[in-house]
Parts: structure tokens; sequence; C-alpha cells
């Protein structure tokens, strides 16, 4: 049997985020380290070794799939896995991640007060407002929390329809974190040999 390394439980980390979050939406500032360490690692080392190795969500779908059995286990259809989907997807995400920070900035400059609420899937609004018991924060902190929230929540609720739907890793061939990480190995790759 293998001896398990430190990172093989990482997939604690991606759940426990997901659980403090629904408890107290500060908390969901911890997810910007599943967004610099990736960009870091590939820019340092010109790896895909976050993905691979340390990604504690992959390793979550991997568990609930592959080991519980949650995952049907099929292939993904073609479309899914082709560049302009994923470069699509990675140009959405981004287009989402810019009105988060919008509006963060806007309750910052107090031209909108703070929404309580999670919009998942982009589109539906839940009302989140128990996670906001903190008190004397600005509420511009708090903004950003629940826009944050909200995109983790929504990639991984895309994560765990395609794990059960296709293979259980397969919210990695399309995750925008993956994608990126890979256009920046590209990068340092064509640097090197130009």
């Amino acid at each position: 049997m293998k001896k398990r390394k430190w990172y093989d439980f990482l997939w604690i980390a991606s759940a426990l985020y997901l659980i403090l979050g629904f408890f107290n939406i500060l908390f969901a500032w911890l997810g910007l380290i599943c967004f610099l360490t990736p960009l870091a690692i590939s820019f340092i080392s010109g790896s895909k070794a976050y993905c691979n190795k340390y990604c504690g969500r992959g390793q979550l779908f991997t568990l609930l799939g592959k080991k519980l059995g949650l995952s049907r286990n099929k292939p993904m259809p073609s479309w899914l896995k082709s560049r302009w989907f994923r470069y699509g997807f990675l140009s959405f995400f981004m287009v989402m991640f810019g009105l988060m920070i919008f509006n963060t900035v806007l309750v910052f400059k107090d031209v909108k007060t703070l929404s309580q609420v999670v919009t998942l899937l982009w589109t539906f609004k839940i009302p989140w407002h128990w996670a906001n018991w903190v008190t004397g924060i600005p509420a511009w902190i708090s903004q950003f929390s629940f826009g944050f929230y909200s995109i983790m929540l929504t990639s991984t609720l895309l994560g765990l329809i395609t794990m059960i739907l296709f293979k259980p890793r397969s919210w990695c061939v399309y995750c925008p974190m993956g994608t990126m990480t890979q256009l920046v190995c590209m990068a340092r790759y064509n640097g090197k040999n130009a």
C-alpha cells in the first residue's frame, strides 16, 4: 500500500472551506489561496503541479466519484474538452470575477449597499444573511466574501455535476484555474525557447 503524503488530505481543506463559508461568509477570503497558489506554482516551476498533486477540489471529486462510487465514470463529450469551450469558460469566468470585483468596489465607495446573497450558477440569488454575523468590519469585505463564495460554490457545483455524469475529475478538464496555469506554463516554455 502506497504511503500517503500530507497533500493527499487537501480534500479536507476544500470541504472545510465550503462548510465554514456556509456559517461565516468571511471564510470565503481563504479561497484566494486556491487562486494564487496554482498561479504561483506554475510561474515558479513552469508545471501544473498544483492541479496534479495539491488541488483539494480534484481530490474531493476523486474521493466522491471513485472511492464512494458516485460517478458514472463515463468519458466526457469532446465539446466539453475542446479548446474553444475551455477558453470560452475561462473568459466567462473572468468576466464574472471582474463583476464581483466591480460590485465590491461599488460597496467600498458607498455607491451600493451590501448584498447578503450567494449567487448560485451566476443566476440564482440565495439569501445568505445568517453567515454575516461578524460586526464592525467594512461592508466591502463582506461583499467580496459573498461574491467569492458564490464563485467557489458555483464551480464546486459544476464540478459535482460533471463528476456524477462523467469521470470523477471531469471538472479538472475545463477548470478555469487549470486553463490559466496551462497558459502560464505554455508562456514560460515559449519564453525559454524564444
